[in-house]
């Protein structure tokens, strides 16, 4: 079967373990993430969600791995927009190596289905949402758009 799939990646100035406390911290996740927060206890196995402000699941799944501070892999469901839920599980690896003063991180998401809706939608969001995240730990400010929720959501 044919997968569809997003990569990105950005350099970012800063340690891994500052880098995977912004990840999985629901409050700093809500500085860049639209004023949202990701709630896991991260262990392997464990579900996590991704809320709204107004407390609705956005997308959900379940811990694959956790190497902290290095990978982290899960899957993923998209449960807000129908048309995205229907195509069921994803597969989402984030992966931070150290190079010199700077964290690459290496952000992939896959599905197994060809042209599939919600890799198109995810590779609309990523950027701004990761580009939010580098401003946030390397200033100390993330972008004005990403701290709030998107009206008509």
């Amino acid at each position: 079967m044919t997968k569809s799939r997003f990569t990105y990646a950005s350099y970012i100035r800063t340690t891994p373990e500052a880098l995977w406390d912004a990840l999985v911290n629901p409050e700093k996740t809500r500085m860049y993430w639209f004023d949202s927060r990701l709630q896991s206890d991260w262990t392997v196995g464990s579900n996590w969600q991704f809320l709204s402000p107004d407390g609705r699941v956005i997308n959900s799944g379940q811990v694959l791995e956790n190497t902290a501070p290095t990978r982290l892999a899960l899957s993923w469901r998209n449960e807000l927009k129908p048309l995205l839920r229907a195509e069921g599980f994803s597969r989402l690896v984030l992966d931070n190596e150290q190079q010199g003063d700077l964290i690459k991180l290496i952000l992939s998401q896959e599905i197994d289905r060809p042209a599939s809706a919600l890799i198109e939608d995810v590779a609309d969001g990523w950027p701004i949402i990761l580009s939010s995240l580098k401003s946030l730990l390397e200033t100390g400010v993330p972008f004005e758009v990403t701290r709030h929720w998107p009206k008509g959501l």
